[in-house]
């Protein structure tokens, strides 16, 4: 499933995952490069399945560029995007934690760089720092607080809904330019998928939303100008 090993030697790849993941921020020297001794990089394109769901879990993996969506199937095996992870982005850590087979699949949307620990190096990492512990957890926090919040948001109007995504992908993934927030401009399918409305509807509401100035759209670029009135779209 593996694309290619990068040529970077293991130091700078272990530079590259401590500098890019902001979950080693603020982590003593000598713990990050004990975490990162064992890692390894490499770069997949796009629409390259990353993990599986059943696969056991050996190893935590970072997102040092590109984009990857979580995926799942409902009962009627329909597919399901839970998340849209992008540079910076941990993903893996909770079979790691908990010893059991993965939950989701994982799936490259962009050309991605990956940087892989084993699980057992993050969790010695976990077990000696206190300030990791902390970062995970405040990680976990913020997936749950999103997760209740778009499930509040399922019996509301199609444009609610489709905000929220936007603030949801800019919560997690937004760069900051001086005309906005900007986040990938993602096939509608995958809006669709994680919104829960038809891909019909998505394209609809989009289009409204950027005559009324609230997004626009450059290539791969969608950028919202000003949060706040986005956010005053949701009932």
């Amino acid at each position: 499933m593996e694309d290619r090993s990068s040529s970077r030697d293991s130091q700078s790849d272990a530079d590259l995952l401590a500098s890019a993941a902001p979950f080693f921020h603020d982590l003593p020297p000598a713990a990050i490069e004990m975490a990162t001794a064992h890692v390894v990089t490499r770069t997949h394109p796009a629409n390259q399945v990353i993990l599986l769901e059943n696969d056991w879990g050996g190893s935590v993996y970072f997102i040092l560029d590109g984009w990857a969506k979580i995926r799942t199937y409902n009962l009627d095996g329909k597919e399901v995007t839970l998340n849209i992870l992008g540079k910076g982005e941990i993903f893996g850590e909770m079979a790691a934690l908990d010893e059991v087979p993965r939950s989701t699949d994982v799936i490259t949307l962009a050309p991605t760089t990956i940087g892989s620990i084993p699980a057992q190096d993050f969790l010695n990492l976990i077990e000696t720092e206190p300030q990791a512990g902390i970062h995970l957890a405040q990680l976990m926090g913020r997936r749950l607080r999103q997760v209740n919040r778009r499930l509040r948001l399922r019996e509301s109007d199609s444009v609610s809904r489709v905000a929220d995504i936007l603030l949801f992908l800019a919560e997690g993934q937004g760069r900051s330019s001086d005309r906005g927030i900007e986040i990938p401009n993602l096939p509608h399918r995958e809006l669709s998928s994680l919104s829960g409305l038809a891909r019909e509807t998505v394209t609809r509401v989009l289009t409204k939303l950027e005559k009324k100035g609230l997004i626009s759209r450059e290539n791969e670029v969608l950028r919202i100008p000003d949060a706040n009135a986005l956010e005053r779209m949701i009932c």
